[in-house]
C-alpha cells in the first residue's frame, strides 16, 4: 500500500524515514470512493497509535503531512537503520537465546501498545526493525485495533498476515492482548527453526491449517521450544501472560542451555573420539550456509563464545543447534568430537564472534598459542592505544596476515577476523588475552557482500581513552558493566569504515559512539531510559 523512503530533514539536519501511501490503483478515490476513506483514515489511525505509545521499542513519529479529504498523508518517522528481522532472519536461523532477547524487546513494545488501548494485529519479522546495536523496535501499526475507534475492517474481510495471524482472528473475533502474543511466538518459532511451521502453499491453505491443526514442537529451540509451546495453544485464555512469557524470556537469555537442570546429568557415552568424518554433517532445515557445529549445552574450554553483549555489526550469528533427527548419534558426536574437542588445558573461554561462520574441522586445533615476547600481564586493561597495538603486532606475527575482516577490543581481550592470505572474503578467528597471546579459534568463515577487509593501521587507536570519557558523558550508561571498542563497517549512511564505542551495564542498557577512522564522532546513540 505504500513506499518508506529514507530522506533527509533539511532543518534538522538528521535522516528520517517517510512513509508515503499509495493506493494499488491511483483512481482508487474515483471509483471506490469507500476504500479510499478507509485506507486514508489507516494511515491517521497509524499516526495516532505511535503517537499514544512512548517507549524505545516503538518506532517513533515525527509529524504526518496531511492535505485533508481527498488525500493520503504521509508520515514523517524515525529512520532505524539496522535492516529488519526478515533480513536477519533469510541469512539463517537464531539461536533461542538470541531469539528470546528479540522476543522481549518486542514484547515490551506490544505490553507499551496494549496499555494505550492499542492491539498491533500484525506482528511479523518484517514488522520488526533492527537498530545497529541489535535492539529490536515494533513498526507498522497500519491496522492496529484502537479502543473506542470505529472498526475499518469491511464486513466479510479479515487483516493481517496469514502466517502469524491467531486462529481466533481467523474467525473474526478481534482476539486482544493474547492475540499478538500468539503472532510473536509464532514469529520466535520461525526464527529459531528457519521455517514456519503451519505455511502451505496458498494463503487459504495457510489459514485452514492455522485454524485447524495444531503446532508441532520446535527441534531446535532448546529452552525456548517449552515457552513458545505454551503460548501456541488454541484458547486465548489459556496462553501465558505477557508477564510470565516475559519471565521466562528472561531465564532463557539469561542462561540459555539451562545450566539449572542439566549440568550434573552424567555422559551417556564413551570418552573415546570416533573417527574424525571426512565431511562435517548439516542439517537438513538450516537456512544459513555455511555452517558452525555448537552441541547443546554449550561450547568446551577453548572455544570462543561472545560475551551477552557483544554488538552485532553485521547481523547476529548464523549458527545452529544440532537435531539428531535423522543423524546417528556416533556421527554427531563424531563431528563434535572433531570440531569441539573435549580436553585441553586451557578452562577459560576465549571471546571469538561466531557472525558468519563455518567448523574447520582441518584448522589448527584451538589449544594453539602464541609465545609472543610481548605478551602483557594477565590483568592488563587492553582499551589504552598501546595495549591495543600490542594485540595488533602479536596478532599479525602469530598469523602473518594484516588484513582484517573484524576487531574488538574489549578490556580484557581482544577479538580479531584475520582474512586467510590470497584470499578477499575468507578469514580465520583468533583472540589475543594478556598473559595468554594470540590463541587460534576453530571458527572459520566468510564476510558479506558488503563488508571488506581493512587494515588496523587504518585507526587513530590513540583518541580510544578520550572516546571513551566522551562516551561516559553522553551515553546514559550511569554504571557501565561492559566497555568494548569495535571496527564498524562502512553503510548507506556512512561510506567510510569508523570506531563504535560501546557502554553497556547489567540491564543490558547500551548505548555507542561511532566516529570516522580518526576518531571524530559523528554519531551519537545513547542508551533509553
Amino acid at each position: 500500500m505504500g513506499t518508506v523512503w529514507r530522506a533527509r530533514d533539511l532543518v534538522l539536519h538528521r535522516f528520517v524515514a517517510v512513509k508515503e501511501v499509495r493506493p494499488p490503483d491511483r483512481d482508487l478515490a474515483e471509483y471506490d470512493p469507500d476504500s479510499a476513506r478507509m485506507l486514508r483514515e489507516r494511515v491517521l489511525r497509524e499516526a495516532r497509535a505511535l503517537a499514544r505509545i512512548d517507549h524505545p521499542n516503538v518506532v517513533t513519529i515525527h509529524h504526518i503531512v496531511d492535505g485533508g479529504e481527498g488525500t493520503y498523508p504521509w508520515l514523517v518517522m524515525e529512520l532505524v537503520a539496522g535492516g529488519s528481522l526478515a533480513d536477519r532472519l533469510a541469512r539463517g536461523p537464531m539461536r533461542p537465546a538470541e531469539a528470546a532477547r528479540i522476543g522481549r524487546g518486542v514484547l515490551a513494545a506490544l505490553t507499551a501498545a496494549h496499555d494505550a488501548g492499542i492491539q498491533h494485529r500484525d506482528v511479523k519479522p518484517a514488522n520488526v526493525l533492527l537498530r545497529p546495536d541489535g535492539r529490536p523496535v515494533l513498526t507498522d501499526f497500519g491496522i492496529a485495533a484502537i479502543r473506542e475507534t470505529t472498526n475499518l475492517t469491511a464486513t466479510g474481510s479479515i487483516i493481517g498476515t496469514a502466517d502469524f495471524m491467531a486462529p481466533e482472528r481467523i474467525t473474526g473475533n478481534e482476539g486482544g492482548a493474547a492475540s499478538d502474543l500468539w503472532s510473536l511466538a509464532m514469529m520466535l518459532y520461525t526464527a529459531v527453526e528457519g521455517r514456519h511451521p503451519l505455511r502451505r502453499g496458498t494463503t487459504l491453505a495457510t489459514l485452514a491449517a492455522v485454524l485447524h491443526e495444531d503446532v508441532p514442537p520446535p527441534t531446535q529451540a532448546g529452552p525456548l521450544g517449552a515457552v513458545l509451546m505454551d503460548v501456541l495453544v488454541r484458547d486465548p485464555a489459556a496462553r501465558l501472560s505477557a508477564a510470565v512469557l516475559d519471565r521466562r524470556l528472561a531465564e532463557i537469555e539469561a542462561d540459555p542451555i539451562g545450566h539449572a537442570s542439566t549440568r550434573d546429568e552424567p555422559t551417556s557415552y564413551q570418552l573415546t573420539p570416533p573417527a574424525p568424518p571426512s565431511t562435517p554433517t548439516t542439517h537438513p532445515g538450516n537456512l544459513a550456509s555455511p555452517t558452525t557445529f555448537v552441541p547443546y549445552g554449550g561450547a568446551p574450554a577453548g572455544v570462543p563464545t561472545a560475551p551477552a553483549t557483544a554488538p552485532r555489526r553485521r547481523g547476529p550469528a548464523r549458527p545452529v543447534l544440532l537435531s539428531l533427527s535423522g543423524t546417528s548419534l556416533v556421527g554427531v558426536l563424531a563431528v563434535l568430537w572433531w570440531v569441539l574437542p573435549l580436553g585441553g588445558n586451557d578452562s577459560a573461554g576465549a571471546g571469538g564472534s561466531p557472525s558468519t561462520a563455518t567448523s574447520s574441522p582441518g584448522a589448527t586445533p584451538v589449544s594453539r598459542k602464541s609465545q609472543d615476547s610481548e605478551t602483557l600481564s594477565a590483568n592488563t586493561d587492553m582499551l589504552t592505544p598501546d595495549h591495543i597495538r600490542t594485540a595488533i603486532k602479536a596478532i599479525e606475527k602469530e598469523t602473518g596476515g594484516k588484513r582484517f575482516g573484524d576487531f574488538t577490543v574489549y578490556s580484557d581481550y581482544v577479538s580479531a577476523e584475520v582474512m586467510v592470505n590470497g584470499s578477499k572474503v575468507a578469514y580465520e578467528t583468533y583472540t589475543y588475552r594478556p598473559g595468554k597471546g594470540v590463541e587460534k579459534g576453530i571458527i572459520a568463515g566468510s564476510l558479506d557482500s558488503l563488508e571488506k577487509p581493512f587494515t588496523p593501521e587504518l585507526f587513530n587507536w590513540d583518541k580510544v581513552p578520550a572516546l571513551m570519557k566522551e562516551a561516559d558523558k553522553k551515553l546514559n550508561v550511569k554504571d557501565p558493566e561492559n566497555r568494548y571498542v569495535v571496527v564498524m563497517m562502512p553503510n548507506a549512511f556512512y561510506p567510510e569504515f569508523g570506531m563504535g564505542i560501546y557502554l553497556s551495564d547489567k540491564y543490558s542498557r547500551a548505548g555507542y559512539l561511532r566516529t570516522d577512522t580518526k576518531g571524530k564522532v559523528v554519531d551519537v546513540n545513547p542508551a533509553e531510559n
